[in-house]
């Protein structure tokens, strides 16, 4: 009776929650990314040097590690419902004025606008998913929700180069055509989020009470189980070791990724003369990659029930792709290294992602994920400024992509000498008596 209350749950939840918020991450990482397509023409209109370049889209990230932790704290307490479509509506404002930036003080201004407002919308969800889904399906619905961010390279991709190629149209440059096109979309959606997002599972009406008792019930369960071991205060976790050990993990693979991620379109150009929008079909392959092994690692991950070495096995495929890349710079493996990196980096976010609900929960786990996440995402900005650095200093990308393999490195270090993190949760899987009463 049990599984199958729960197959019936758990199939509506996912139906319910999952398609909404995949949309609404390609929405964000689309307006967050557009700046590496819009970056092959933007740079010479504005005269942006590379340096130049990374240095302003970085500033993104520094917004996001100064206001992810409040804005997630603020989502605990008034409900996602509101706050995502906050999020959603300032950023999509930000992101149609990029139009009309002049220089680097402006374009890094607006970057950093950018990134407050959208700071909150990653941690946010993930806390939110928390609300509704059992331990056993972390990895999963993480990994679902973060497909999202493949897709939204890879169909981003060919869409940014069109967009562009409608140089001229009203008056405007190319990319300013493709920021506008993109923004607006974004902010439509942060309405209608206002409208078809649920805060708990106690107001589900798609649910029955059966289903919702069940939902409820287990969740309290895995929460005590957590909290039977210790419980945490916000400012604990912040400065909890696992915490911090974890941040050090994710700052590895997000610089890493996001330092890649800037300068993709450009290393794929370099490989020889060809059309804009030519590279904007190419960028999708890497994507395409990361998205498969992003969905198939979080299944792998759950069905193992294991976290730590799926993790470690990423962060190593990610160090060797990055290495081959660099090796074979200037020739097609180049592409097979960056493919097999990109592996690397979206396969650790299922696992990843699972790690800080086995021993956090509540005010806790709020503060807990956004602190990971603000202060890994602090690579968003080291990582393109390295490559611009290094680009402009040798003319060549294998030098920071060397560095970037570096830090991948130091990710699988922490993850296999330090990150053994006791699943607590699968106690209330296993012991009845720790079930709330009814």
């Amino acid at each position: 009776m049990d599984a199958t209350l729960e197959a019936s749950t758990m199939r509506k939840v996912y139906l319910r929650l999952l398609p909404f918020a995949v949309l609404a991450y390609i929405m964000a990482y689309i307006d967050r990314i557009n700046s590496s397509f819009a970056a092959l023409t933007m740079r010479e209109d504005l005269h942006l040097s590379a340096t130049d370049y990374g240095f302003a889209v970085g500033t993104f990230y520094w917004a996001y590690f100064l206001f992810e932790v409040p804005s997630n704290v603020i989502m605990e307490k008034v409900g996602a419902r509101i706050w995502i479509a906050r999020i959603m509506i300032t950023w999509g404002i930000f992101a149609c004025a990029t139009a009309y930036v002049t220089g680097t003080t402006s374009f890094g201004v607006v970057r950093f606008l950018l990134g407050m407002a959208e700071a909150g919308f990653f941690p946010g969800l993930i806390l939110y998913f928390t609300y509704w889904f059992p331990a056993r399906h972390h990895a999963r619905i993480v990994s679902g929700f973060l497909v999202g961010l493949p897709i939204a390279v890879a169909v981003g991709a060919p869409i940014s180069t069109g967009l562009m190629s409608l140089h001229g149209l009203f008056g405007l440059k190319g990319w300013q055509i493709m920021y506008l096109a993109e923004g607006l979309p974004t902010i439509v959606l942060g309405v209608l989020t206002f409208f078809v997002m649920t805060n708990r599972p106690e107001q589900a009406t798609f649910l029955t009470q059966p289903e919702k008792d069940w939902l409820i019930g287990k969740i309290a369960a895995e929460r005590k189980a957590k909290e039977d071991v210790r419980s945490y205060s916000m400012i604990e976790s912040m400065w909890n070791p696992r915490v911090l050990l974890l941040a050090l993990n994710y700052f590895g693979i997000v610089t890493a990724s996001l330092g890649l991620l800037f300068f993709i379109p450009q290393i794929i150009k370099s490989l020889g003369t060809m059309s804009n929008m030519t590279v904007g079909w190419l960028t999708m392959i890497p994507y395409i990659c990361g998205g498969i092994a992003l969905v198939v690692w979080g299944r792998i991950s759950d069905r193992m029930n294991e976290r730590r070495w799926n993790l470690l096995f990423a962060c190593v495929l990610s160090t060797g792709g990055l290495v081959m890349a660099g090796l074979t710079m200037g020739t097609w493996w180049a592409m097979v290294g960056v493919c097999l990196a990109t592996m690397g980096f979206y396969g650790s976010k299922g696992p990843f992602f699972a790690m800080p609900p086995m021993f956090l929960s509540g005010a806790a786990l709020a503060a807990g994920i956004a602190w990971i996440n603000s202060l890994g995402n602090l690579g968003g900005f080291f990582g393109p400024w390295w490559i611009g650095l290094v680009k402009d200093a040798t003319g060549s990308f294998s030098g920071g992509l060397y560095g970037l393999a570096l830090l991948t490195l130091v990710s699988s270090l922490v993850c296999a000498f330090f990150l053994h993190i006791p699943d607590v949760t699968s106690r209330a899987s296993r012991d009845p008596k720790l079930a709330p009463a009814q």
